[in-house]
């Protein structure tokens, strides 16, 4: 900064745009009131149809996040330009109190272009003199000044710096990014600088310590976009990818488990950190991605990790975090598109004795990461609109039924086509696939609109399900695959998948029972199964029973079926107390379409035990015992907001089936389900041990009779009028008939055979 520049500075102009901006917070802090409290909500509970109920409602909530973006984005442009302006006036009154101190002392700040010079105020002919006498203070003063204006000049540029950052932030519209001020805007794009200076070194020459610096750095700023951006374009693309591959090269962490660890963790902060950084519109980033698409199917040229294509590196750091939907599209159409030329049943490209390139540290045992379908595949499991997105329907106007209905590419491709190969340690489940497992976890996400692996308490408090038409419309997909002549086949060749189908299939169990309630495809039943969300999945008859009978015949996704639908069945009485005939109807009808779904999944359960395990009856009923067993998980269920997350039976994960229900919150049937209500009728605590574990078809029936008698009994406790109707109607006939008589005999005259090897 020049010193005419910062002592004759106005400062009435900066005043001015402070108070503007100040203003402006006050004034957007009104409006995003306004656009949340009224804009938002009054969408949220309009009853909108057609186009609007796709485009309209979207466009208004995006509008009101804009209002919210637009105030947060303010408020730290408003803290930046008053930190900054505070501080100009600061070294404003120190260079004004500096000079006026130097000629008290008789002496002379003179500034010239580029400078200034400080000498003595003696006349011409005398100044060489006295300024050699005076060179002490001379040269205290003009240090003093320089001081003074290398600080102010840090400020402006400080300022310039981190305010071109937030703008560049979001090509159009408004950041989210927050600043409370200047300082910790620019400490986190100079911590950013400093930490890819060290991911820019030869990762052979990065210490443990270095690591261990970059690692909390990573953690601390995981969430904050200016550092993010900074550190990504820093290193560039090509950098990361040879950064990591060496940091992860096996014969490096193999004899060194503290850099092991290190790097474990690594992993994990690089990919939030990359994630972020994608999120952001600037020109750098954009250029930063456009290259990482590029380097995707070359080899990187290194000696680490096997040479690796950008791909298999790449495809490992995004396992973790939130990225750029489109980023994540892009990628993965390359990705497919190149894996659909190099994969086929000879030597797979990725997965063989030559790549000894183990760039994954997480599960590592059953995944070493030389697939890099699977962890881009993770990625989509992690970032639910990319994943809907990514398996979108070529043909939403087209019926499930219709012979001529088009399934999506890549959903065609990773289910039918692509040859997949187990990439686990000589410790791993060598009949494990973690890439199919990936799959799952991708469809998840695109069919539920929650990550798969999402928290129960980010799901309550995310105030109900996140499905649309779009997730509808890939959902109506799977079932289409899964329920054909081939389904039975794909899920016995797949069996990895087996627990995200039943999730995926739980999480739509109410449009499966609508699916179910009419005659053929004519005349279902709204009033008891009504739309949770504009533009339901439609499965039609018999794609449910399809879908429903081959889903039965796995153990995990019969349990995780057979608990969603049970809750919903149960939720539905409670959404229809017994006060008045029309409510007992439409429990009735209820409890008729889930005593008809439970008893398709039976049979195919029972039938399939039957099949797999021919002449050895001790294993079937095993079998059939641990199918059973799904009615524990009752007690680990939470139900608010329309929804239900439902631990997923037989999984020691965190695992959950987040499945619909037709109560906000949890009404006296499902608390015969829930906690301490669980129907004792159905518990095995009284049986011996050795018999816990088996069960014959008659007693596996005769659970599922009782479990649904249950619901029953407990619909019409203290109802005097709901009993005598229940009675006059014969409702237990009619639940034997629909389980028994349709249910379980349903896949006599349709639905999917046992599979057979």
């Amino acid at each position: 900064m020049e010193i005419d520049t910062l002592r004759d500075a106005n400062f009435a102009l900066l005043d001015d745009a402070v108070d503007d901006w100040s203003t402006l917070v006050k004034s957007l802090e009104g409006l995003k009131k306004d656009a949340e409290d009224d804009l938002r909500k009054s969408a949220d509970n309009a009853d909108w149809a057609g186009v609007n109920a796709e485009v309209s409602k979207e466009f208004i909530g995006k509008t009101a996040g804009e209002f919210a973006d637009a105030h947060t984005q303010a408020k730290s442009i408003h803290q930046i330009l008053s930190d900054t302006v505070g501080e100009l006036k600061g070294y404003h009154r120190q260079l004004v109190e500096a000079i006026d101190g130097g000629r008290k002392k008789n002496l002379t700040v003179i500034a010239y272009e580029g400078g200034f010079t400080v000498t003595t105020s003696a006349p011409p002919e005398a100044r060489r003199a006295m300024d050699q006498d005076d060179k002490g203070h001379i040269t205290a003063l003009r240090d003093e000044i320089q001081g003074i204006l290398d600080k102010a000049t840090e400020s402006d540029d400080s300022a310039r710096t981190v305010l071109q950052a937030l703008v560049d932030q979001s090509e159009m519209g408004f950041s989210d990014a927050s600043y409370a001020d200047r300082d910790s805007a620019a400490k986190a794009i100079a911590d950013a600088e400093a930490m890819a200076r060290v991911a820019k070194k030869d990762p052979h020459e990065v210490t443990n310590t270095e690591l261990a610096a970059l690692n909390s750095a990573l953690v601390k700023y995981k969430t904050d976009p200016l550092f993010a951006e900074r550190f990504a374009t820093s290193v560039g693309p090509k950098g990361l990818l040879d950064f990591w591959a060496g940091i992860a090269d096996p014969y490096q962490a193999a004899y060194d488990p503290a850099r092991s660890k290190q790097a474990k963790q690594l992993q994990k902060n690089l990919g939030i950190t990359i994630g972020r950084a994608t999120l952001s519109d600037s020109a750098a980033m954009a250029s930063w991605k456009s290259k990482m698409l590029g380097i995707g199917e070359n080899q990187l040229g290194i000696d680490d990790a096997s040479n690796p294509t950008g791909f298999a590196v790449m495809s490992n750091l995004m396992r973790f975090g939130d990225y750029d939907d489109r980023f994540l599209n892009d990628y993965g159409n390359k990705l497919i598109g190149y894996d659909r030329k190099v994969n086929g049943e000879g030597v797979s490209l990725w997965v063989n004795n030559v790549n000894q390139g183990d760039l994954n540290f997480w599960d590592y045992k059953n995944d070493r990461g030389r697939d890099p379908m699977t962890g881009f595949l993770e990625a989509l499991g992690h970032n639910p609109d990319a994943s809907t997105q990514f398996f979108a329907s070529p043909d939403v106007t087209s019926d499930p039924d219709d012979k001529n209905f088009k399934v999506n590419e890549h959903l065609k491709y990773l289910t039918q086509e692509r040859v997949w190969v187990s990439d686990t340690t000589l410790q791993g489940d060598d009949d494990y696939v973690a890439g199919r497992d990936a799959l799952g976890h991708a469809l998840e996400a695109a069919t539920t609109g929650f990550a798969h692996d999402t928290d129960v308490k980010e799901i309550i408090a995310a105030g109900g399900g996140h499905r649309t038409a779009d997730t509808a419309a890939v959902m109506e997909q799977v079932s289409y695959l899964y329920g054909s002549e081939n389904g039975p086949k794909m899920l016995h060749e797949q069996p990895e998948l087996a627990d995200s189908l039943g999730k995926m299939a739980g999480a739509y169990i109410d449009d499966i029972d609508y699916s179910l309630s009419g005659v053929g495809d004519h005349m279902r039943d709204q009033a008891t199964f009504p739309p949770q969300y504009h533009g339901r999945a439609n499965f039609t008859e018999e794609g449910a029973i399809n879908f429903l009978s081959v889903l039965g015949q796995n153990e995990t996704s019969h349990a995780a079926v057979t608990a969603a639908q049970h809750l919903y069945t149960l939720s539905a009485m409670d959404a229809h107390p017994p006060t008045s005939e029309q409510n007992i109807e439409r429990a009735h009808d209820a409890l008729m379409n889930g005593a008809e779904v439970r008893g398709i999944l039976d049979n195919s359960r029972v039938q399939q035990a039957e099949t797999t395990y021919k002449g050895d009856a001790e294993e079937a009923n095993k079998s059939l015992g641990r199918s059973s067993d799904w009615v524990k998980v009752g007690a680990g269920a939470v139900v608010a907001g329309g929804i239900a997350a439902i631990p997923l039976p037989g999984s020691t994960a965190a695992a959950l089936v987040i499945a619909p229900v037709a109560a906000d919150t949890a009404g006296q049937v499902v608390n015969t389900f829930i906690g301490h209500g669980v129907d004792h009728a159905v518990d095995d605590k009284e049986q011996k041990p050795a018999e816990k574990a088996q069960m014959t078809r008659t007693e596996f029936y005769g659970k599922g009779a009782e479990q649904l008698g249950s619901a029953y009994s407990a619909y019409v406790n203290g109802s005097k009028g709901g009993a005598e109707v229940a009675n006059k109607e014969k409702w237990a006939s009619d639940i034997e008939s629909a389980y028994y008589g349709v249910g379980s005999h349903e896949n006599e005259h349709r639905g999917r055979t046992p599979y057979e090897d």
